[in-house]
């Protein structure tokens, strides 16, 4: 294609912003994956195991094995749910939030990198593009009638 597709610049975009996380995560022995779940528990009052997963758009398998991983590491405990005995709260331990510092310092470099290169109108319009691109997969608004294929 002589001019790129939306879909190529923004897989493009998160292609070279994974690979650049999880460059900036391997120096601190650790994934992008792990630094996402790291910001997507609760510090303090822990964060049930079957929210994590919506929360972090990711199906459960996938969770699971970076959970086994973050446990394995000493960066997280599992603990019964004190109000619903059949639920897990994840909790973080102290390594753990000390990793969830690490990663929260590196995603608002990202961010400030960012604005120092793009103007405030610019990043405006680029939130509500992303909104509405967003808004209208959600809401099915794309492929409402099938593609025929040749």
């Amino acid at each position: 294609m002589k001019e790129k597709t939306i879909d190529y610049v923004l897989r493009a975009t998160w292609m070279a912003v994974s690979k650049m996380y999880n460059e900036e995560a391997g120096k601190a022995g650790s994934t992008m994956a792990t630094g996402f779940a790291l910001l997507s528990i609760d510090p303090e009052e822990g964060t049930p195991s079957t929210s994590l997963g919506p929360k972090m758009g990711m199906e459960a398998t996938s969770l699971s094995r970076i959970l086994k991983t973050m446990e394995e590491k000493g960066l997280i405990v599992r603990k019964k749910n004190p109000n619903d005995g059949r639920s897990v709260l994840i909790h973080l331990t102290e390594f753990g939030k000390e990793m969830r510092d690490y990663s929260k310092r590196v995603v608002l470099r990202f961010d400030e990198a960012v604005k120092e290169n793009v103007s405030d109108k610019d990043l405006k319009t680029f939130i509500q593009v992303a909104n509405t691109i967003l808004e209208l997969i959600g809401e099915k608004k794309i492929y409402r009638e099938e593609i025929k294929i040749r």
